[in-house]
């Protein structure tokens, strides 16, 4: 069942629905606000869309780069369970 929380990005009070628990919410929300501060600070504009924009690629890119590695684990761990078996009909 979703919820509504009230989350601030930016300064911002948003309304939220979520089925996430509170904690988790209140994590995104300050992953997001961290991420926002850490690329506007290395920024000499305040353009808030810019430092969406910018922070949005960067965790995209995160993002891509996890689900990479991940798929990469998966294949490893496949022909590890392919190995084994192998080895167990020995």
């Amino acid at each position: 069942m979703k919820s509504s929380h009230a989350v601030t990005v930016l300064g911002r009070e948003l309304s939220v629905r979520s089925s996430a628990s509170e904690a988790k919410v209140r994590a995104v929300e300050e992953f997001v606000n961290r991420k926002l501060q850490e690329i506007g600070g290395a920024l000499r504009s305040s353009d808030a869309q810019l430092v969406l924009m910018l922070a949005l690629l960067n965790t995209s890119e995160e993002l891509l780069e996890l689900r990479s590695r991940l798929e990469q684990d998966s294949r490893v761990d496949n022909r590890i369970s392919t190995m084994i078996r192998a080895l167990e009909a020995v």
